[in-house]
C-alpha cells in the first residue's frame, strides 16, 4: 500500500468515518463495514485528508480543468482538495450541485462556476454508482466533459451488471474512475492490524458475495 492510502485509512478509522459491524446500505445489502466521510468533520486532520486526495489524483495522472463536488459530502471534499491545489499554485474553478433546483436569486442547481472543459468529480464513496451517474449526467447537461471521478473508498461492488460500478461508469462514459482505497486495500490493511482481525472473515465473505 502507498503512504497516502495508509494515511487515509488511519484518518478514517480515527474519526470513525470507517466503522466495522453490521450495516444496511441504501442498496439493501448487509455490509460488515460502513464509510461516512462526514464524520471526518468532527475533528479529523482535514489538511491531511485533502493531501490524500491530491496525492491520489496526481499519482493517477488525472487531467482536468475544474472540480465538481456532488452534494453533500463532495462539497467539503472538493473545497479542501481545491485549497491544497491552490497552495501548490494550481487554481481550479469549483462547483457544487443543489439537491433541489433553486428558482430565485442565482437560480439553477449549480453553485459556483459552471462546469466547463474537463471536469474532475470528487466524492466520498462509490457503491452501486447511482450517485456517480447523477453527477456525470449533470455535468454533461452543462455541456462539459466529465474526465475523472475520484472517491475516497471504492467498495468494488457489482453495479447493475456483474461488472464493478466503477468499471460500468468507465465503460459507459469513457472517464477515469479511481479511488484512494478500495475493498481490496481495506482487507490488506485489516490483515496487518491485529486489533481488527475479528472482522477479516466477514470482509472476505462480503467480497466473495458482492465483489466484482
Amino acid at each position: 500500500m502507498k503512504d497516502y492510502q495508509k494515511s487515509f485509512l488511519n484518518l478514517a478509522i480515527e474519526s470513525q468515518a470507517l466503522q466495522f459491524g453490521e450495516f444496511t446500505l441504501k442498496s439493501g445489502r448487509q455490509s460488515p463495514y460502513f464509510f461516512n466521510a462526514a464524520n471526518m468533520l468532527k475533528g479529523s486532520n482535514l489538511y491531511q485528508l485533502a493531501k490524500c486526495y491530491v496525492d491520489a489524483i496526481t499519482d493517477n495522472g488525472i487531467d482536468f480543468d475544474c472540480i465538481y463536488g456532488p452534494a453533500y459530502k463532495g462539497i467539503f471534499l472538493g473545497s479542501i482538495v481545491a485549497t491544497v491545489f491552490s497552495e501548490q499554485g494550481k487554481n481550479y474553478p469549483i462547483s457544487f450541485n443543489r439537491k433541489e433546483e433553486k428558482d430565485h436569486g442565482e437560480g439553477g442547481n449549480i453553485i459556483g462556476a459552471n462546469p466547463a472543459g474537463k471536469v474532475l468529480i470528487i466524492d466520498d464513496v462509490l457503491s452501486a454508482g447511482t450517485a456517480g451517474r447523477e453527477s456525470i449526467n449533470s455535468i454533461i447537461a452543462n455541456k462539459a466533459f466529465p474526465s475523472g471521478f475520484i472517491v475516497g473508498l471504492d467498495r468494488q461492488e457489482k453495479g447493475v451488471s456483474d461488472k464493478s460500478a466503477s468499471k460500468e461508469l468507465e465503460d459507459e462514459f469513457n472517464l477515469n474512475v479511481t479511488s484512494i482505497v478500495n475493498l481490496d486495500s481495506l482487507i490488506t490493511y485489516v490483515e496487518d492490524k491485529s486489533n481488527f482481525s475479528s472482522h477479516l472473515e466477514s470482509l472476505n465473505n462480503y467480497r466473495e458475495t458482492w465483489g466484482a
